[in-house]
């Protein structure tokens, strides 16, 4: 099948019922979509697919023929990190850094639709995504940041 992940075109072979994630980082080595439960339910695996968030540890490849996925790798550009990558650093919003792609991939898609959210919106977005070390109130902060940041730009 045809794939195209982060701008760029890989012809792979997979079976039926391969799933996107194992494609991903077994395939093509992009290691940052992170695999937590297996189940949907973490959102360590979240990517965007056509610029919407879903979870890669659930999604069969083959369904990806004639989509867009992005995956952490293409957020940086230039080896610059995005607002939200740069505000998760300043503002402690990782520890051990295994749910972070996901949190990113989720709220790089969020902001974009959404410039000016509360903290019950961050807080409602993030309850798709868990983190077992940060207490998730630099997440908060950095998401706010973000915004800020992005709105300025605009």
């Amino acid at each position: 099948m045809n794939l195209s992940v982060n701008g760029s075109r890989h012809v792979v072979d997979v079976t039926p019922r391969r799933l996107l994630s194992d494609v991903l980082r077994e395939d093509l080595g992009l290691t940052g979509t992170h695999v937590g439960c297996e189940h949907g339910v973490c959102g360590a695996c979240t990517i965007l697919i056509d610029g919407r968030p879903a979870r890669a540890c659930i999604t069969f490849a083959i369904q990806m023929e004639r989509h867009e996925v992005t995956t952490i790798e293409a957020v940086a550009h230039d080896d610059v990190y995005s607002p939200l990558q740069q505000a998760m650093h300043e503002e402690h919003g990782l520890q051990c850094g295994f749910c972070t792609p996901g949190i990113i991939m989720t709220f790089e898609a969020y902001l974009r639709d959404n410039p000016d959210p509360s903290e019950a919106d961050i807080r409602d977005v993030l309850s798709g995504n868990l983190c077992r070390c940060t207490g998730y109130q630099g997440i908060v902060a950095a998401v706010f940041k973000a915004a800020a940041d992005l709105r300025r730009r605009s």
